[in-house]
């Protein structure tokens, strides 16, 4: 199994072919990040040599290897757009969440300023669209269609559902605007570039939004369920800024009164360390937690079973273990 790809790799030779071909990816992109201006460049340049898993460019590579043009030029070049878009995205999320790290490195936001983060990232979204205009009008169409979702995304975060809208649904949606749509287009871009079926193509642009969408799930169980940084971050992060993740909104529809102390506390600043430690202490303790697990494992295997499409091999293979992966990491 490949231990240097982003995504289970069980076959040396998929392995190897998608390691040589992410590596032309990451010659691209860095030189997709320069501009005529040194001071852009170091901007733009500074979360993608900081690292990141390239789950985007690498699920465009994967998705490729189910059509006949797998090494095409195409491909390469839509891989470098969905990850500038996505590190684009990470420096407006980092300012609009006032985070002082990424990657375990200085954020844009706070090694230089607020404005500096958002006109890089907009920078790496114009950069993204220029590259984007190579592989023609459709995907203009497409890479716009993303964009918004995306966006939209990111502004309905900021937002609390109105008034009678369902907490959970608002969610669901932002997740799958944040993170499944970019997935999704990742493993469309990948099908269509690479030559595969429309039948294939339609398959896995569905089986990305699903697991880009499970995945996020899953970070959400984590950030809850961890008992140390190995998430990637400081367990119950999210719950000291009340940021409302799949296990908060499902506990805190319960009716039991049993619950009234957790509820209490999901409705209070939970900035105070005991306060904190307690409502921490009782929702890894509550059913809204399995039922969390439940419905991650559920849709990581919705997106198995839409891989059926594929003819049976390696590729499909390591599709079914990325699905694994993600419903395995919550439970």
């Amino acid at each position: 199994m490949s231990s240097d790809l982003a995504l289970p790799i069980a076959d040396e030779a998929l392995a190897g072919r998608l390691r040589d071909r992410m590596a032309v990816v990451e010659d691209a992109l860095v030189g997709h990040v320069q501009s005529r201006a040194t001071f852009v460049t170091a901007a733009a340049s500074h979360l993608m040599e900081a690292g990141g898993k390239r789950f985007r460019p690498l699920l465009v590579l994967l998705a490729a290897e189910t059509g006949d043009c797998a090494d095409s030029e195409e491909v390469i070049t839509a891989a470098c757009v969905v990850e500038l878009t996505h590190l684009a995205s990470l420096y407006h999320d980092d300012v609009m969440d006032e985070a002082d790290l990424r990657r375990g490195a200085v954020s844009a936001n706070a090694r230089w300023d607020n404005h500096v983060a958002i006109l890089t990232g907009d920078f790496l979204f114009s950069k993204s669209s220029e590259l984007t205009a190579e592989l023609g009008a459709e995907a203009v169409r497409i890479q716009a269609q993303t964009f918004t979702r995306l966006v939209e995304g990111q502004i309905m975060e900021t937002v609390a559902p109105g008034p009678g809208e369902d907490a959970l649904a608002h969610y669901l949606d932002v997740v799958a605007g944040k993170t499944g749509s970019l997935l999704a287009t990742s493993a469309l871009y990948g099908a269509r570039f690479g030559g595969a079926t429309p039948q294939i193509e339609k398959a896995l642009t569905s089986y990305g939004e699903i697991v880009g969408s499970a995945f996020q799930l899953s970070d959400d169980i984590l950030d809850i369920a961890s008992e140390s940084d190995e998430s990637g971050k400081t367990p119950g992060t999210d719950l000291r800024e009340g940021v409302p993740t799949l296990p908060v909104l499902m506990a805190r529809a319960s009716t039991d009164p049993a619950d009234a102390r957790l509820l209490e506390l999901l409705a209070v600043d939970l900035g105070d360390d005991d306060l904190h430690a307690e409502a921490l202490d009782l929702l890894r303790k509550h059913p809204a937690m399995d039922e969390a697990r439940a419905y991650v494992v559920a849709r990581a295997a919705e997106a198995k079973a839409l891989l059926e499409a594929l003819p049976e091999g390696p590729v499909r293979t390591a599709l079914e273990s990325f699905a694994d992966v993600v419903a395995v990491r919550s439970t």
